[in-house]
C-alpha cells in the first residue's frame, strides 16, 4: 500500500539526506486570500515553498464554485514553475491537520496529476514543532523550472451533472450543522445534496491533530455498494475525506470539486435539510 502520510520525525530525517523531498506549505484561511502567504512568511519548515489555495490550487471563483479546479494546463504550468518532477518526492503540510489545504494539494498532485510520491505531513506544522523541527523566516529560492507534463486523471473527479443524475453515495465533509441546514456561514443556501451522508473532515483526526489509525478509519468511513463521491463546501475539505479513505486502504471516492458552492448556483438542483445523515 502506497504511503500517503509522513511523520514529522521521518520528514526531518529525509530533509537531511540526498534526494530530499520538495516541501510545500499549503496553509490557508477561507475568506482571507493573503493569510496563507502571511503564515508562511511568519515561519515555515526550512526549504518549504508556499503553495497557495486560491492562486495555485484553484481557479477564479464563479460558476464552478468558490474553489473550482484550475485547468489542467494551468496547474501543469504551476508545477513546472515550481520545479516539480515525478522523480522527486513531495511532502505537503498545513496547520489544520491537512484540512486547509494540504489534502487538496495531495489530491491534485497525486490523484489528479499522477505524481508517484506525495505525502501529507501527519499532524502538520504542530507535529513538526513538537518533534523539535525549526521554523525559518528566510525567503526560499525557487528551483529550476521543470519540463514535466503530467497526464491528468479526469476519472478521479465528477461533474455536477453526473452528481445530479448518478447513484453514487455522496459523502459531505462539512459540519453536521451545515449538512442539516441549521447554519450556513459561507454559501447562500443551507442544506445538503439529497441522499448524502455527513462525514465531517475533522472526524478523521484524533485529539492530537494526527489522522486516526487506519483500522479506526476503516470502521468509521461511510460504505456503499456503489461508488462514492466526496464533496464539501468548495472541494477543499472533501479531499481530506478522500485522503482518509487512502489512509484506511479503501477505494478512493471521486471528487466533486464544485461541491455545495457550485450545486446551489442552479436552483433546479434539489436541496435537502435536517437528518443526521451518518453512514
Amino acid at each position: 500500500m502506497k504511503q500517503v502520510l509522513i511523520a514529522a520525525t521521518e520528514l526531518a530525517q529525509a530533509l537531511e539526506k540526498e534526494g530530499a523531498p520538495q516541501v510545500f506549505d499549503c496553509r490557508a484561511r477561507l475568506g482571507d486570500l493573503e493569510a496563507g502567504r502571511r503564515l508562511w512568511e511568519a515561519g515555515h519548515v526550512p526549504g518549504s515553498l508556499h503553495l497557495d489555495l486560491d492562486r495555485d490550487l484553484a481557479a477564479e471563483p464563479g460558476a464552478g464554485g468558490r474553489h473550482p479546479l484550475p485547468s489542467a494546463d494551468d496547474f501543469a504550468a504551476t508545477l513546472r514553475r515550481l520545479g516539480v518532477t515525478p522523480q522527486r518526492p513531495i511532502v505537503v503540510l498545513d496547520d489544520m491537520g491537512g484540512q486547509l489545504a494540504a489534502a487538496r494539494a495531495w489530491w491534485m498532485l497525486a490523484i489528479w496529476a499522477g505524481h508517484p510520491d506525495v505525502r501529507v505531513l501527519d499532524g502538520g506544522l504542530k507535529a513538526w514543532q513538537e518533534a523539535g523541527g525549526e521554523l525559518v523566516l528566510r525567503q526560499e529560492p525557487l528551483p529550476e523550472p521543470s519540463l514535466w507534463q503530467p497526464t491528468f486523471n479526469d476519472g478521479a473527479r465528477i461533474a455536477a451533472d453526473e452528481v445530479f443524475s448518478g447513484r453514487e453515495l455522496k459523502v459531505d465533509a462539512r459540519s453536521e450543522e451545515r449538512y442539516r441546514g441549521e447554519a450556513e456561514p459561507i454559501d447562500p443556501v443551507a442544506g445538503h445534496i439529497p441522499g448524502a451522508v455527513c462525514r465531517p473532515s475533522a472526524a478523521n483526526l484524533a485529539d492530537t491533530g494526527r489522522f486516526k489509525a487506519p483500522e479506526a478509519l476503516e470502521a468509521e468511513l461511510p460504505r456503499a455498494e456503489a461508488a462514492i463521491v466526496a464533496y464539501c463546501g468548495s472541494g477543499v475539505t472533501a479531499c481530506h475525506n478522500i485522503l482518509a479513505y487512502a489512509v484506511a486502504g479503501r477505494a478512493l471516492p471521486r471528487l466533486y470539486a464544485g461541491s455545495w458552492s457550485e450545486w446551489v448556483r442552479d436552483p433546479s438542483r434539489p436541496v435537502a435539510r435536517s437528518g443526521r445523515g451518518n453512514a
